[in-house]
């Protein structure tokens, strides 16, 4: 089998890397002349970061990341407050990982880039899909090098104006807010303390202003203000102006500007996630306004779903992946919707980070079904103890693109090839308590870490 994917944002690389630890052949172009380098998708949820410590790069994403910083609230110069989008809390057994992590989009993507490299598989630039067809056994597809590929399957994970997607002739249902403008950049700040964040407004409408949240890995932080609807300007003395308007002359001197650009509120859908042996995932699927950082995030693991259903192959597994991914998708640019509004209107509680924003609550069960855990849900986490007295978890077994089935107190010999048999090999009342199990329960556990 070979995989053609369009598109090396963390969608395409969390896919390819997926692929390629399966063995499958998998090829990644993007139209980029060089690689991005720019913060945008700065947040990485707890469910993001599980799927990477399967993908095997969390501890470089842990390492290079930041926690979410206290954020210093400024009025008219004054500080009024100190807070943070989502205070921290401590891991459980079931959740390792339970606090967002903030990362630089180009950071996040270098690690992933690293991590296919070591599967031999490297992004080729200046390279697009321009054309294809498809029959039903393969994708022919064209590219701008003039190249022709023959593939298994092409994945379009080609952002938000993504060929692939127009090509299928797939509705992207949504609008663009024109009316508000958010001028976008990493800058370094002289003046400012890069151990926390800001945010500057005036008292007479404390909603509007400018954030500056650092940026791990060096001094820069992340400039983000208000644009007037005719206003284009993203130069570093645009920015200036900005920051001398709202924190006062004096109170920050930028330079080194290395990313810029103008956001427009923009919630899209498609109206399918899949044509034949052509799929479209992340941007090219779904966009979202940054509120809640669910873009990156959602696509992610719009990947992470898609990896294992690829290398499957059957229908009935391959037809799941636009019902479980479009499902959430919708539901993830509700709760985005929903906070981008509380901007608009200025409630105080838009700068909040709930429970829903983690996507440890995603799920793909039949909403009919009331039991506590049932399939389609996450597979929580639980430590374990071997029959030598070591200590792990059952992540650590449940690891790699294999599927795992857990058996509690079995009293048979164990047949599938990847068996965790909790309350003989291994010790574990946690296990049965987050799983609801008694004795004799057998739960599948999907390559993606959601019950089969």
């Amino acid at each position: 089998m070979n995989v053609l994917i369009a598109g090396a944002g963390p969608t395409g690389l969390t896919l390819a890397i997926d692929l390629a630890r399966r063995g499958i052949a998998v090829r990644v172009i993007d139209k980029a002349t060089e690689f991005f380098n720019g913060s945008r998708g700065d947040g990485l949820q707890p469910r993001t970061l599980e799927v990477f410590e399967d993908l095997g790069v969390l501890e470089k994403v842990l390492q290079q990341s930041i926690a979410i910083p206290l954020m210093k609230i400024y009025l008219d110069s004054t500080m009024v407050d100190q807070r943070r989008m989502a205070e921290p809390v401590e891991p459980t057994p079931d959740i390792p990982y339970p606090n967002a992590r903030m990362l630089g989009q180009s950071r996040t993507e270098k690690i992933l880039r690293d991590k296919l490299s070591e599967y031999g598989v490297a992004v080729e630039l200046d390279t697009a899909v321009v054309g294809f067809a498809q029959d039903d056994d393969s994708v022919t597809a064209e590219l701008s090098t003039g190249e022709t590929v023959a593939a298994d399957y092409l994945v379009g994970a080609d952002g938000g104006r993504s060929f692939v997607r127009k090509h299928l002739g797939i509705a992207f249902e949504g609008t663009t807010d024109e009316s508000i403008r958010t001028l976008l950049g990493d800058v370094t700040a002289d003046g400012l303390d890069h151990e926390v964040g800001y945010w500057f407004a005036t008292k007479e409408n404390p909603m509007a202003g400018i954030a500056m949240t650092p940026l791990s890995g060096g001094d820069q932080f992340q400039f983000g203000a208000p644009l007037d609807t005719d206003d284009a300007d993203t130069s570093i003395e645009a920015l200036q102006e900005l920051v001398d308007r709202y924190a006062g002359p004096g109170t920050a001197k930028l330079r080194d500007l290395t990313w810029s650009t103008v956001w427009r509120p923009n919630v899209r859908l498609a109206e399918r996630f899949r044509v034949g042996r052509v799929f479209i995932a992340g941007d090219a699927a779904h966009v979202h306004p940054p509120t809640g950082g669910q873009g990156l995030n959602t696509g992610v693991q719009d990947a992470y779903n898609l990896g294992w259903k690829l290398a499957d192959g059957r229908e009935e597994v391959l037809a799941t992946y636009e019902t479980e991914r479009r499902t959430n998708a919708k539901r993830v640019l509700g709760i985005s919707e929903d906070l981008l509004q509380k901007h608009v209107d200025g409630d105080e509680s838009a700068m909040e980070r709930g429970e829903n924003t983690r996507q440890l609550d995603v799920s793909y069960r039949d909403l009919s079904d009331t039991r506590p855990i049932a399939s389609g849900d996450r597979a929580p986490d639980a430590p374990l103890v071997d029959a030598a007295g070591n200590n792990l978890r059952l992540f650590d077994l449940l690891h790699g693109p294999h599927e795992t089935l857990l058996r509690f107190s079995p009293t048979t010999p164990a047949t599938h090839p990847h068996t965790v048999d909790i309350g003989t090999t291994y010790s574990s009342p946690e296990a049965f308590a987050h799983y609801h199990a008694t004795a004799g329960d057998e739960i599948l556990i999907r390559p993606d870490g959601y019950l089969a």
